[in-house]
């Protein structure tokens, strides 16, 4: 008895050993998070909850849009594990992260540092639209986390996406200027048809019948 379970614990050890690595056991934190969430968040500082819930919505919406997005904001190297040579190149850690994460489904990835911003798994129109967006405004995982929600919405308007939100801003700061000079064309036509209602009164004269 005490040989048979001897074995069955070698065998069980030895099955152990030959079954695949998952993401967390290489050392990559991003690639664990990502694989059931939209965002990747900082450990420390931790990001605002308040703008944590905006990007989170913002990923949702996107993904309703039908334009399904993963996020790794990375505020230090710490936040990549056990490939600490990377932090400050946001696209080569793009590369990486996205071979990870994708056996799950396809989507498209935004990895967010102080330096800039890797894109993968998008047409090359929304990785320009991403890459020509301004740097953080700071290294901290709060700035990370801004830049990202603008981003986010950037590239899902490149890919012919865009988000509810993102489309009744645009409206309103497009259409405004437009509006007003209509205003003002309406208010002159009206002042112009009052203008010749006075002098067709002042022409005719008092008692006169009109021919």
């Amino acid at each position: 008895m005490i040989r048979r379970a001897v074995a069955v614990a070698l065998a069980l050890t030895l099955a152990a050993g030959l079954l695949p690595t998952s993401a967390a056991g290489d050392g990559d934190p991003a690639s664990d998070v990502l694989l059931g969430e939209n965002v990747f968040y900082p450990y420390t500082p931790v990001v605002a909850p308040s703008v944590a819930a905006k990007l989170n919505g913002e990923t949702d919406a996107a993904t309703r849009a039908g334009f399904p997005i993963k996020v790794a904001l990375i505020a230090s190297p710490t936040d990549l594990g056990v490939i600490p040579s990377v932090f400050g190149h946001p696209q080569q850690y793009a590369d990486f992260l996205y071979r990870e994460i994708t056996f799950a489904g396809a989507t498209h990835l935004l990895v967010v540092m102080a330096a800039g911003y890797g894109v993968q798994g998008a047409k090359p129109t929304v990785v320009a639209a991403a890459q020509a967006m301004a740097k953080p405004a700071g290294p901290s995982s709060t700035a990370l986390a801004q830049a990202a929600i603008s981003v986010v919405a950037k590239m899902a308007s490149a890919s012919g996406h865009p988000l509810p939100g993102t489309v009744a801003a645009a409206s309103a700061g497009a259409g405004g200027g437009d509006r007003t000079v209509l205003l003002i064309a309406l208010v002159a036509a009206a002042l112009l048809v009052s203008g010749a209602l006075v002098g067709l009164r002042v022409r005719r004269r008092p008692g006169a019948r009109p021919r």
